[in-house]
């Protein structure tokens, strides 16, 4: 049952919901104002990791702050990719549960964002196997697991591409806002899964087995 909020509740949770819809974009530049991409070694790293992607400026902006850690090594790069993706889309999928708390959508909206929730949580569900795949590699089943991360990671770029139909052709600010937060966590997904492609191609001498 619906509990009715006062209205200075309500409008604090709908600025502090269109803040968190920039809060991603905020990180981002921050990464470079920090110096986290400075000159040298790092640099080179996230450069020649993110070439294999479709959005390497976004690749690079993102995972900045694993250089110094996953330096040439695929499989690092691919975990880190799959763990910035994971809170990119749980940052989606608290924004959505939002909109649909304070019922800040009408009439097809409101039907396409519970069937937007649902697909963001299909995807959180295959990030998060395909992230415990990443943490146990094996050299021994590793072309069963790669093959398991491509279905995943795809899947989870299908759930929110269908989160992204519902919405088509609708007008207003916090739809718009919404599709461009999920827009940008399909480019983040879209990374991660030419980040794990890597990888597969590399083969088994990327792995370092304990």
């Amino acid at each position: 049952m619906f509990l009715p909020v006062s209205t200075v509740q309500l409008v604090k949770s709908m600025r502090d919901l269109d803040l968190n819809l920039f809060s991603h974009q905020q990180k981002l530049a921050a990464l470079w104002c920090d110096g986290q991409l400075a000159n040298g070694n790092g640099y080179n790293y996230i450069q020649e990791a993110c070439s294999v992607t479709r959005y390497p400026d976004i690749c690079v902006q993102s995972l900045a702050s694993f250089s110094s850690t996953a330096k040439r090594s695929p499989s690092k790069w691919a975990r880190a990719g799959v763990s910035v993706t994971i809170g990119e889309v749980k940052d989606v999928a608290q924004n959505l549960k939002k909109l649909k708390k304070y019922r800040l959508m009408k009439g097809k909206n409101r039907i396409a964002l519970s069937d937007c929730i649902e697909c963001i949580q299909d995807a959180l569900d295959e990030l998060h196997k395909s992230l415990d795949v990443l943490r146990r590699l094996s050299k021994s089943t590793f072309n069963e697991q790669m093959g398991d991360l491509n279905t995943w990671i795809s899947a989870a770029l299908t759930d929110e591409d269908t989160c992204l139909d519902g919405f088509e052709d609708q007008k207003g600010k916090r739809v718009k806002l919404l599709q461009n937060q999920v827009l940008n966590a399909t480019y983040i997904t879209s990374n991660a899964l030419a980040l794990v492609n890597k990888l597969a191609a590399t083969g088994l001498a990327s792995i370092t087995v304990p």
